[in-house]
This record gives structure tokens, sequence and C-alpha cells, in this order.
């Protein structure tokens, strides 16, 4: 079995993504295992037939801001268990999923899913399975 160096987990603030990093965590201490914490997000854009309204820089750099605190708040409590580094993207979530695991050489991708089933997954989509689908 190849040994796991670094895991990368991607998180959207859930409760399902607080669990998968507490996993992640409890994998790599003995591992040691280097653990990557990442959070992607889009602009709005709103289409309209005559034109689009996209973000303005202050609302783009309030949701960058956040998203920050976000991450630093998640992997707070986990410090001292693991060597822990976070990462924040703007982009399509599953497609800045595989770059960051790209990037950081990832050996392992540990991420929660909230399950939806039906026309909630068929409308939201599933970006876990997104991942899964497309990861190699």
């Amino acid at each position: 079995m190849p040994a796991i160096h670094t895991i990368l987990v991607p998180v959207d603030f859930s409760e399902t993504s607080e669990a998968a990093l507490e996993y992640a965590v409890s994998l790599a201490k003995p591992l040691g295992a280097h653990i990557v914490v990442m959070h992607a997000y889009e602009l709005p854009i709103y289409g309209f037939p005559d034109g689009a309204l996209v973000a303005s820089v202050e609302v783009a750099t309030r949701l960058m801001n956040s998203a920050q605190v976000g991450l630093d708040g998640m992997v707070a409590r986990y410090r001292g268990e693991a060597r822990i580094d976070t990462v924040l993207r703007q982009g399509v979530p599953w497609e800045e999923v595989h770059a960051v695991a790209e990037d950081v050489a990832a050996d392992l991708v540990i991420i929660g899913t909230h399950g939806r089933r039906g026309i909630a997954r068929a409308l939201i989509g599933s970006v876990a399975e997104k991942i899964l689908r497309t990861s190699t």
C-alpha cells in the first residue's frame, strides 16, 4: 500500500466538512501526514438578456475574507494535533479541488457529502460526486 504523506480536505463549512476534517486529523496523526484544508467559492454572476451582473470588488473581497475566516476557524482546534495548511481558491469547486490536489501532490482526498437524493441532488448537484467521478 502506498504511503500517505498529504491529505487534502475540501470543506464547505458544514457539519459533514467538520466530520471529514476530524477524520483526516485522526488518520494523519499516526501516519505523520500533512493535511491541506481548502475551500473554493464562486463569485455570483447573474445573466440577463441584455447583459450580466457580476459581483463588485467589495463583494468579492468580503466573500474572500469571510471564507478565510471560516477556514482559519475550522482548523484552529486541530493546529496542535497535525501539520495543517489552508488554501482558499476562487473558482468552480470541483475544478479547484483537482487543481489543489495536483498542486500539493495529495495522496488522499477526504470530503464530506450532504447525501442529497432525488430532485435536490438534480438541482444542486454533488460536488463530492463530481470530484469522485473526475478524479485521477
